[in-house]
């Protein structure tokens, strides 16, 4: 069972040698309507914490050259927030971790100034500058500003279950965990983008939260998601449904896994999961990435003991951004990591019937938070 919420996998986790050598982040996504013209755009919204036992009076910026020259590494809260389309905008506010609020346990909560999140609340602001942009290369964003005022409501868990009940023992097992306490989640409030003012309705949201934490970033790196589906079998949307999948080359003990990922399907309540860490259900996973004049494009086809998910998705590259990381040793490996929330795709769902595949429905997807990345690990 994946669809069991917890809590606890979205707490802090950055304890041990995590606290030195570490990231976590809490990713939130969905679309808003236009107060005036009813035009969609899609947001995201993230607020991300790296290494806070090496915490200084103001952010540590792994990405400055003199840092870079003391092996100094970096250091903040960064509250991310931006939005797809073609006039894609990532927007970066840094903390000093000194300065920010942490609740330690279950449930979450980061504050610092007017940012503030938690399982069920949302708000803030940024606001760069087009001088403060280019002057701050550091910074990693764009110029823009926004601020939110948001409640969640997460509906269906994707609890990918290694590391669930010790997640803190196994720090050094996994480079990178991943939890999505809400792949469907309903947000519900306002948006203030330059100047303009959008509604988030919870039933015309599409939303997505989930977390990652660990020590280093995977590459591939790959993430697909959307619940706003609609079944070509009977026409109607499906609207208890979610798909999600995420991974690309695991580390276990620093020891990198082949091209691997972790999907699920919760297809109308019943649950599809290709997990490769339950070795009892023999994942197999094929997946690609095409990179063409106008699009980007996925194929994933993953298969267990008694089912088939094949899913292909694709996104308009003018509508997705290269979104900025910087790792918690302060290197910046991805620098082409595609990102976007618009895109569109079908899923196939196959039953295995002793030595035949079954089609369940074809799902007609749309909204889709998409991202590929890629960097050559022997040299990084």
């Amino acid at each position: 069972m994946f669809n069991q919420h917890d809590i606890n996998r979205d707490a802090f986790m950055l304890h041990g040698p995590l606290a030195r050598l570490g990231y976590d982040w809490w990713w939130h996504s969905f679309t808003a309507q236009d107060e005036e013209t009813g035009e969609e755009k899609p947001f995201f919204i993230e607020f991300f914490i790296c290494n806070p036992k090496l915490a200084e009076d103001v952010p540590v910026f792994g990405q400055l050259p003199e840092n870079r020259k003391d092996k100094k590494r970096p250091s903040y809260l960064m509250v991310k927030a931006g939005f797809w389309g073609e006039d894609h905008c990532q927007l970066h506010r840094f903390f000093s971790l000194k300065n920010t609020r942490i609740r330690s346990e279950a449930p979450y909560e980061v504050e610092a100034e007017d940012c503030y999140a938690s399982e069920t609340i949302l708000k803030g602001s940024v606001n760069i500058t087009a001088e403060e942009a280019t002057s701050h290369p550091e910074w990693m964003c764009d110029s823009g500003s926004m601020s939110w005022d948001l409640k969640i409501d997460k509906k269906i868990a994707f609890n990918v279950g290694y590391g669930a009940s010790k997640p803190l023992r196994e720090a050094e097992a996994f480079a990178m965990y991943w939890h999505a306490e809400g792949m469907k989640s309903e947000y519900e409030g306002t948006i203030i983008c330059n100047g303009r003012r959008y509604i988030v309705a919870p039933k015309r949201c599409y939303g997505y939260a989930d977390k990652n934490w660990g020590r280093d970033f995977t590459s591939p790196w790959v993430w697909l998601s959307s619940n706003c589906l609609v079944s070509k079998k009977t026409g109607k949307k499906l609207d208890n449904s979610a798909f999600d999948i995420g991974g690309g080359r695991p580390k276990i003990y620093f020891v990198p896994l082949d091209r691997r990922l972790l999907g699920v399907f919760y297809y109308e309540g019943k649950e599809y999961d290709f997990n490769f860490s339950k070795l009892h259900l023999k994942v197999k996973t094929e997946f690609s990435f095409e990179e063409q004049e106008d699009l980007v494009i996925w194929h994933v086809r993953q298969e267990n003991t008694h089912a088939v998910m094949e899913t292909e998705v694709q996104c308009r590259k003018r509508d997705m951004l290269l979104v900025n990381y910087e790792a918690p040793d302060g290197s910046k490996r991805h620098n082409r990591l595609w990102n976007g929330g618009n895109g569109w795709g079908t899923v196939k769902l196959f039953e295995k019937e002793k030595d035949r595949l079954i089609l369940i429905d074809e799902i007609e997807a749309t909204h889709i938070g998409c991202e590929y990345g890629e960097y050559d690990v022997e040299t990084a």
